[in-house]
């Protein structure tokens, strides 16, 4: 079983239901351990609406791989389009690996941990509420060492949070 932190992101139409939806998906093949709460985030790229972000904590039965397909098909269900026009564009559902727990991935498709995860306040502030002591097997630092820092040098990317489910 893979111990995996899948990163929710979202700012098209309801992005919370959206992401119950994936969670309800992800369930129906692996394990939902925990969720983080939503942060509201200020979006990176073009002039946008303010996303929502979660992390989820899940066991899944198969490969890194698998579980990419299971999240791209999800984010298909939403509407979400995947191409070059719309990779920092607005979206209703965005399902991205972070990490899995003491595995590094490289592949053409893949890549593990997530390659830009640890200057990215919107997805390590939440990934370190559902598994802070986790290592960044690439860093050698803690989720919770890695969100402390991204918040300093970015200190207005989180604009609040609220309970989710």
């Amino acid at each position: 079983m893979l111990h995996v932190l899948v990163g929710l992101g979202g700012n098209l139409g309801d992005p919370r239901a959206a992401f119950v939806s994936a969670l309800a998906g992800l369930a129906e093949h692996g394990e939902v351990v925990s969720t983080s709460r939503l942060w509201r985030t200020r979006p990176v790229g073009p002039a946008q609406p303010d996303y929502l972000n979660a992390v989820a904590r899940i066991g899944w039965p198969g490969d890194p791989r698998s579980l990419l397909a299971r999240c791209l098909e999800l984010e298909t269900a939403t509407g979400r389009v995947r191409d070059a026009a719309s990779r920092w564009g607005p979206r209703p559902l965005d399902l991205d690996l972070l990490l899995v727990r003491g595995l590094v991935w490289r592949s053409p498709d893949l890549v593990l941990p997530h390659p830009r995860l640890e200057g990215r306040a919107f997805a390590l502030a939440p990934a370190a509420e559902v598994a802070g002591d986790w290592v960044h097997p690439l860093v050698g630092r803690t989720l919770a060492d890695l969100a402390d820092a991204a918040r300093r040098a970015d200190p207005v990317a989180l604009l609040g949070c609220e309970p989710f489910p």
